[in-house]
């Protein structure tokens, strides 16, 4: 049976993973920091609060009409578990490097958000998994829902503002040891949480219960 507790603990994974794992606006967090300075790599970590917003909006209006097919969660769910092995497996074989670019120019607000609307990895991860573990946390109570998001985007945009200062302090941040652990180490959280979704996957098709 799952708690508020355990949405809180999902939402503290989901974000430190999404935070911490190289991608695309990781990337400008990181070059933007390096080239122009703190305060750019802060305005990018947090362009998530304001760019997801239509994204997790849509995706729970989707998935919102589907409650009652067991058939279409179950293969969501399979879905989901399939993106966080993938990336639970990048994270994994994660060595570490930095970004190369020394030319680019500098990045606004609007051109991490212009980032993070053309990064897929938002859009599969509220349709594939974020959205649905909303709905069965709004199964239990309204709270619950709001902890796991609240929870989920203070680790996500936390773990960006954490990069960008200790990157503003040490070039050689990205390539510690310390740091390349730590993206392995969520990587195998990862794995794990995606055999929980295989397992309400196969519940849901009524494969195994």
């Amino acid at each position: 049976m799952e708690s508020e507790l355990s949405f809180v603990i999902s939402g503290i994974i989901f974000g430190l993973s999404g935070g911490f794992t190289p991608g695309p606006l990781m990337t400008l967090v990181i070059s933007e920091t390096l080239r122009h300075g703190l305060r750019e790599g802060l305005k990018i970590a947090m362009v998530p609060v304001i760019s997801d917003f239509p994204i997790v909006l849509c995706s729970l209006l989707i998935l919102s009409h589907l409650t009652e097919a067991e058939i279409m969660l179950g293969i969501l769910a399979l879905a989901g578990a399939a993106y966080l092995i993938h990336l639970g497996w990048e994270s994994m074989r994660f060595k570490g490097k930095t970004p190369e670019n020394e030319d680019a120019k500098p990045q606004s607000f609007k051109k991490g958000i212009i980032t993070n609307f053309l990064n897929p990895n938002p859009y599969m991860f509220w349709i594939t998994v974020g959205a649905p573990t909303v709905l069965r946390a709004y199964d239990i109570n309204l709270f619950s829902a709001i902890l796991f998001i609240l929870s989920m985007y203070f680790c996500l945009v936390g773990s960006k503002v954490l990069t960008a200062v200790i990157t503003g302090k040490s070039r050689n941040f990205l390539k510690s040891r310390g740091y390349v652990l730590t993206i392995r180490g969520l990587g195998v959280l990862l794995i794990l949480f995606a055999l929980i979704f295989v397992d309400q996957g196969l519940a849901a098709l009524g494969i195994f219960k």
